[in-house]
């Protein structure tokens, strides 16, 4: 287990980034499709493809997810995680034609000190093909990286993080891109909110403080009360190799997002767009109800863990007025 998300055989994961803009995308690739839901727990969601994933509508199967930061802009990282795909003939098959299925989410990261003068076209679809052609199945960068490039939060500097788990015979594991309005740190000290579900120190073994005072209790919110741009987002995938339906994942996608609620204090905010895809891969049978339930629980840890490691492997921009990384002040 490499504790990431390539630990699900037939998951590969890619970023590509640009450091001027200081911004980036990642692209999770299913060697096959894989059956996908989607849940939104956010006040302001920037997605795309999401219609699609209704369970009441009929595709239930997925090639690929991308995950973007540029807000709305973002959004086209999809086309180029397809046009990447299209070229290897993956899709969607209409009769002779076939149409890569990508859903995707987007984080804003416009105000981090990036130069986001891109001219005429922002550069997220020919970032969201480099991402798709990277893609591999062994180990991948965390901290700022691809989509986590750019992402910061209320205290600390945000990124990547990833996390995986067993469930008897079962994977799961979690990608999330941390962006938060809130903070995954406790007060102003180094204590991770997600502390009672890390595993072998992997985001620095603090715990969590003796006691909790006021001042840790109190919200410290990224922009402050005049913001008046959603500048924030959390947003995620969890992938399982046991076999899922489309309302199976569905559900685990619901249950994933008590991880945020373990690791983002506070969280599903009205300028958040708290967004978690989950994706059946595997073959494995579990039971419908007990078995789906463990498997929630023990997805929502994995969750919480990757938000923290995230924030944990994140470092500093290089740019005037940048937030602190978590490293700088405590590791």
């Amino acid at each position: 287990m490499k504790n990431l998300l390539t630990d699900i055989a037939g998951v590969r994961v890619g970023h590509a980034q640009d450091e001027r803009i200081a911004s980036g995308v990642t692209a999770i690739v299913f060697d096959e499709p894989a059956v996908a839901a989607m849940d939104v727990r956010g006040g302001g969601p920037g997605t795309r493809e999401g219609a699609l994933l209704d369970l009441a509508n009929t595709v239930e199967r997925i090639d690929a997810i991308a995950l973007s930061g540029g807000s709305a802009f973002g959004l086209e990282t999809g086309g180029g995680v397809q046009a990447a795909l299209a070229e290897q003939g993956r899709g969607f098959a209409v009769r002779g034609a076939l149409v890569p299925i990508v859903p995707g989410a987007v984080v804003f990261d416009l105000l981090n000190g990036g130069d986001k003068k891109w001219g005429r076209f922002a550069p997220y679809r020919d970032l969201g093909y480099a991402a798709a052609v990277a893609a591999t199945a062994d180990t991948f960068a965390l901290g700022n990286a691809g989509a986590g490039l750019g992402a910061t939060t209320g205290t600390f500097k945000g990124g990547v993080g990833s996390a995986s788990a067993k469930s008897g015979d079962v994977t799961v594991a979690a990608l999330a891109v941390v962006n938060a309005i809130g903070t995954v740190t406790v007060g102003d000290g180094p204590w991770f909110w997600a502390a009672p579900f890390e595993q072998h120190q992997e985001f620095g073994g603090r715990g969590l403080p003796a006691a909790f005072t006021p001042d840790m209790l109190r919200s410290r919110l990224k922009g402050g009360p005049n913001v008046t741009a959603i500048e924030n987002t959390t947003i995620a995938v969890v992938v399982t190799d046991a076999t899922l339906t489309k309302p199976q994942a569905r559900r685990l996608a619901m249950i994933a997002q008590t991880g945020f609620a373990r690791a983002i204090y506070p969280v599903h905010a009205p300028l958040d767009g708290d967004t978690v895809f989950a994706a059946s891969i595997g073959n494995k049978t579990i039971d419908p109800l007990y078995g789906l339930t463990e498997l929630g629980m023990v997805a929502a840890n994995v969750m919480a863990r990757a938000i923290a490691r995230g924030v944990y492997e994140a470092s500093r921009l290089p740019f005037a007025d940048a937030q602190p990384s978590w490293k700088s002040k405590f590791g």
